[in-house]
């Protein structure tokens, strides 16, 4: 099927090299003002100029949509924990009445509080429940995402989320990422012994996953309390070696050396950044590391200090921004309200913040020489938005701005009339 979307008031492209961007490049969206994209077989065949794309010859007999608005790539959230069985409502309305993350641990709530519900939830159920949140981001603008396990803990938990993740991908045109987050903290039935859940985790659970070919990335968090920067880098190495992409959690909640470990291990990503130092952003840089900001969990757990993005960009590192969608410290899929906090609680600006999103995020996920852009041969992922100014996406908040959501050239979401953005 062709289609032709036109009149966009702005299209963003975010033409450029087949890598991810950094430093100054980050501002360079590829804007285009009274555009059109052309759509054949899911990819995109033509983008820019109306006038220009209508001469293509496949635009005459392409089906015609007047979009309006703001076109840009879908978002592609690269870090998300979408798998899960319950809200966390007690760690809430512990933090509401002043608990910090370590007290909301010791008191069984976090990462150990979504155990008991994910070993007891069935497959069927959780892989239903998780079709269904597909649809939120999709309502957003979101085309992709990455999902990590990380609840179950356990080898038969573990690789039943995987499987809940491959199981909602055929039901719901989101595409899905997977990754293997088994090393997410220590059950109880290790007794806080984490070298010797780890060994569990490398001897079991890793091979086994690798042997079902349920996840594409590996992650670890290396926090105190949780998992070392020794453990990280030997963890992830060995993963690397049985065919997983390494990701990393790290410096979320000190500077502990996690990031460090994780570049030392070639880790596509470090994500949170939270507590970055300079040698850090340099290990990221040497190392060709995207560092994911996720300061939407910053604004939800109450925190007055937020990834230092300015420093990181100005470094050369490039930026990904991504929602951290879970049920302890952000239960939040729209990356739209990510894109606001990124611009006023990072110093970021909207420019850099829609490239993380969209070209960056792709690339964080090893997938941006096909999404994340909207050039000729990339997949045709877009997302439409009621707006006059593309900058109207970071400047509101608290809704959603979305009209229409297109994955593989399919209308995905909404597709009513065009309006145009006067808000």
């Amino acid at each position: 099927m062709t289609v032709l979307y036109t009149g966009i008031d702005q299209l963003l492209t975010f033409a450029g090299g087949a890598s991810p961007r950094e430093g100054a490049a980050m501002r360079e969206t590829g804007l285009v003002k009274d555009a059109a994209v052309l759509a054949d077989k899911g990819l995109i065949v033509a983008a820019g100029a109306r006038a220009g794309v209508a001469r293509h010859p496949l635009a005459k007999k392409a089906e015609k949509v007047e979009a309006r608005g703001v076109c840009l790539p879908g978002f592609v959230d690269s870090h998300t924990h979408s798998v899960f069985a319950e809200p966390r409502l007690k760690d809430f309305s512990m933090r509401a009445a002043g608990a910090t993350y370590q007290e909301i641990k010791a008191a069984g709530g976090g990462i150990i509080s979504s155990i008991g519900a994910v070993r007891k939830q069935a497959p069927k159920a959780m892989a239903e429940q998780l079709a269904g949140r597909a649809e939120f981001f999709l309502r957003c603008g979101t085309t992709t995402i990455e999902v990590k396990s990380g609840y179950g803990l356990s080898l038969d938990s573990e690789l039943k989320m995987l499987r809940a993740v491959k199981a909602a991908a055929k039901k719901t045109p989101l595409e899905m990422l997977p990754t293997l987050l088994a090393a997410h903290g220590v059950p109880p039935e290790f007794e806080g012994n984490s070298q010797k859940y780890l060994d569990y985790v490398t001897r079991e659970i890793l091979p086994a996953a690798i042997a079902e070919k349920l996840a594409v990335f590996v992650d670890i968090f290396c926090e105190k309390g949780y998992f070392t920067p020794e453990q990280t880098r030997v963890y992830l190495k060995e993963a690397a070696r049985l065919g997983l992409k390494p990701k990393v959690h790290s410096e979320q909640l000190s500077n502990y050396g996690g990031t460090r470990a994780g570049a030392a291990a070639g880790a596509i990503s470090a994500d949170h950044a939270d507590h970055v130092f300079a040698e850090d952003i340099s290990a990221m840089r040497e190392a060709g590391t995207i560092a994911t900001l996720l300061p939407a969990s910053n604004y939800y757990l109450g925190l007055t200090r937020y990834p230092p993005a300015r420093e990181i960009i100005e470094a050369g590192v490039p930026v990904a921004l991504a929602t951290d969608f879970n049920p302890g410290t952000c239960p939040c899929w729209n990356m739209q309200f990510v894109l606001s906090v990124a611009c006023t609680h990072c110093a970021m600006m909207p420019e850099e913040a829609l490239c993380a999103a969209t070209v960056n995020g792709a690339w964080a996920l090893g997938i941006g020489d096909r999404c994340g852009a909207l050039t000729p041969g990339m997949r045709a992922d877009l997302a439409f938005f009621d707006a006059a100014d593309y900058r109207e996406l970071c400047y509101y908040f608290g809704d959603s701005q979305c009209r229409m959501t297109v994955k593989g050239g399919d209308i995905v979401f909404g597709g009513g009339p065009a309006k145009r953005g006067t808000k």
